[in-house]
Parts: C-alpha cells; structure tokens; sequence
C-alpha cells in the first residue's frame, strides 16, 4: 500500500489552494454570506469551469472528471480551510451520488451533466434536524425519521395524476437556493410505511423557500414548505433502494466531511499560532510562554491524527482496483437493498472508518478553534475578526453531522466491538 499523494491529487490541492486564496478572502467570505444565496456564484463558476469541481466524483459518460471519493476530499479539505461558502456539500456530495444510484438512465443522462458543469445546483431535504440520522450517521437509518405515519414531517400520496407532497423541512443545506430538490418524504401511512425519495424542480408550484438564520452562516440553510407539490419519484416505489442508498452515500460524505473538518481545523490553528507569536504580555510574545505552547502543541497533535484517520476513510471510501465507481458502487447496493446478493457491499458491514474519522476530525476542530477563541484574547469573539466563523463551523457541524458520542458509539455497534452478553456481566 501506498499511502502517498498521486501528482494529480497534489496539483488539485494547490490549484485550488490558490484559487481559494484569490477569491475567497476573509473579504470575499463576509461579501458571499450577505448575498440572497449565501454564497459567491461567481466563485462556484470559477471552481466548475477551471478546476470540474462539481462533477469530481462523477463519471466522465456524465460529464464529470471520473475521480474517486479521496480526489473529492481532498478538495473538501482546501474548501474547509477557507470555510468557502458553495453548493458542493449538498449538490455533489450529497445528492449527485442519489441521482446516480436510483435514476432512471434518462433521468441520470438529464440531469447528472448539468450537475457537474455547476449549471444546476440541488439540495437533500429531510425533516427536522434528521440529516444525521438519515445517512445513517449516528445510528440506523430505519426510523421513523421521514415522518413514520405520524403528523409532521413530509407526506407523500399518490393521486391519478402522479406524486403529491406536503408538509415542511426546516433545516435544508442550500434548501433556499437549489435548482432542484430531493425531498425525503413518508409514504404508505400505517399498513405500508415506507420512505421514498422525490425530485421537486426549482419552478415546481405550492413550493415556498425561505432563507433561515444559522448558527454557521458558512453553511446556509433554508426552509422549504410543500403545498401539494407536484413530485417525480426517485427510485422504487417499495422504498426498498432507499434507505441502503442514503446509508452508502453517508459512508462517503462522513470522509469528505471529515477531510473538510481537518482542514478547517488546520487554518484555525495555523492562524492562532501567527497571533501569538505577534502578540505580546509582559515584555514577551505570549507564544513563548509555556502553557501556551503546551496547548497548541496539544490541538496540533489532535489535528494530525484526525488527519490520518480522515485520509484513511477517504481511501477506504474508494472502491478497490476492478470495483468500479463510486456511482456503481451505488448502484448495485441499492439495487440489491437489505438482504440481497450484494450484501457483503452493504453500508455497516464494513469497518466503520468513516465515522470514526468524523467524530476525530469535529472533536480536533472544536479543540482547534476554541484555542483560537480564547489564545486571541477580546477579539477572537466579534464579528470583526474571522475566528468565530471556525468556532461556529465546529459546533454547527457537529449539530448537522453529530454529536461525536453518538457517531462513536454507532461505530461501535456497527463493528460489534461490545458484544451484549459481555456488557451485561
């Protein structure tokens, strides 16, 4: 095994390390997050047409470049370290790798190339803050999470003219600004509950979208309300593809996620470090003082091992010599579902890594950011200085994403590391 980066994998990164550096300042930043969408389009055209961002992943028969998942990390680690506003989380993280496992042939030819030219950007919507929970993140994503029958939630029921959803998502990644929608709703009430994907086009009508106030203004969410919204259906009917496609495309974006968390964790170190060596007490800069040397020396020990364990999950995300792509790979376990011949590809049975990664890689961050916050002194908390938006990122990930206990501790059962009976004696 080879753990080196390839050439190509390196020129990603610097390239859009400098891109980054060029055009999404702390300036640059604070002008995105003011805009109606949250985000520079300008920036996310840039990162399409120069570096094929959004189709990274995907493959080249759509329009995309054919990478793998560790090609898209790695690029969501520069991205973490500028904390670039951009639809790349929920467009090509997210929803791209659903579209490619569950659509039709015509609706993947429709859609997947506009997806990886940036022209057409969308957004996974579940209810409430279920976002963890349905990629199966913290725990099993068999729950009622979708709305399990019960009020609340979105509602699907099928009329003669096709799919009719209503209800409400409070808390949708770039909900407010996406060109398309895929909206987790329950269907089958009681006798057949189920829970089913829709696609929802940005002009559907009863479609009501509103941009909410976040923690982390870094990451815009928006609600969305569905009216008796006109809807396509992703995937089966039974709902059986469903829940494995969600688990496996959480395998993915827990690494990328994880990769991301590094990098965020990584800048804010790096300028905490720049602020104390400048920064002087009593005659001295305060970096020279031992305790604090001590405490950055610590966060930096638990970046680089959050670090190894993101890049390690990266990897294994990435299907082995002969295996595939990532959207194949989809594919067939989705089209199995639980129980069927590819089950040894089904997402829990392998190790864990990528959650794992993710709880290491938030817990260094929130450590990382923090020291910024209190190693600035007065200003590490005002809106003037750029500290906050990392300590904000920390919690506010580990609010969409976590908490870190629970995606240990569901790592933990997923691999059997406690066995019942040992626990009980």
């Amino acid at each position: 095994m080879d753990a080196s980066f390839t050439p190509e994998q390196d020129e990603i990164r610097r390239t859009l390390r400098e891109l980054l550096h060029d055009r999404c300042g702390p300036r640059e930043l604070r002008a995105a997050l003011g805009t109606s969408a949250g985000h520079d389009p300008g920036l996310w055209t840039a990162l399409a047409e120069q570096l094929g961002l959004p189709g990274l992943a995907l493959p080249e028969a759509y329009g995309g470049v054919g990478c793998s998942a560790t090609e898209l990390a790695l690029a969501c680690e520069e991205t973490g370290r500028a904390l670039a506003p951009s639809p790349l989380l929920a467009t090509t993280v997210l929803a791209a790798p659903l579209i490619a496992a569950l659509g039709t042939d015509a609706r993947r030819a429709e859609l997947l190339p506009r997806l990886a030219s940036g022209r057409l950007t969308a957004a996974l919507a579940v209810p409430g803050a279920a976002l963890a929970a349905a990629l199966a993140l913290t725990g099993g994503n068999g729950g009622d999470w979708a709305g399990g029958g019960r009020a609340g939630g979105v509602q699907a029921r099928r009329t003669e003219d096709g799919w009719r959803l209503y209800g409400q998502v409070d808390q949708v990644l770039d909900g407010h600004s996406a060109g398309l929608l895929l909206v987790a709703a329950h269907a089958g009430g009681f006798a057949r509950s189920r829970t089913l994907l829709f696609l929802v086009p940005e002009d559907a009508a009863g479609v009501v979208r509103v941009r909410q106030t976040a923690l982390d203004a870094t990451r815009p969410q928006g609600l969305i309300q569905l009216r008796d919204v006109r809807a396509e259906l992703l995937g089966d009917e039974d709902g059986r593809t469903v829940l494995p496609a969600l688990a496996s495309v959480g395998d993915t974006a827990a690494a990328v996620l994880a990769c991301e968390a590094v990098g965020a964790a990584d800048r804010a170190l790096e300028r905490t470090v720049e602020h104390v060596g400048q920064r002087e007490q009593f005659g001295r800069a305060i970096g020279s003082f031992q305790a604090v040397k001590h405490r950055l020396a610590d966060a930096y020990v638990q970046i680089q091992a959050a670090r190894s364990a993101a890049y390690y999950a990266a990897w294994a995300a990435t299907p082995s010599k002969g295996a595939g792509s990532v959207d194949m790979r989809l594919r067939r376990v989705a089209a199995t579902g639980p129980g069927g011949p590819a089950a040894d590809e089904q997402p829990g049975t392998a190790p864990p890594a990528a959650r794992l990664a993710l709880a290491q890689a938030l817990e260094a961050l929130r450590t990382a950011a923090a020291e910024g916050i209190q190693l600035h002194g007065g200003i590490g908390f005002t809106w003037e200085h750029e500290a906050h938006l990392y300590f904000k990122r920390a919690a506010g990930d580990e609010l969409l994403f976590g908490p870190v206990h629970r995606l240990r501790a569901h790592a933990a059962d997923a691999a059997g590391l406690f066995d019942a009976q040992e626990v009980a004696v």
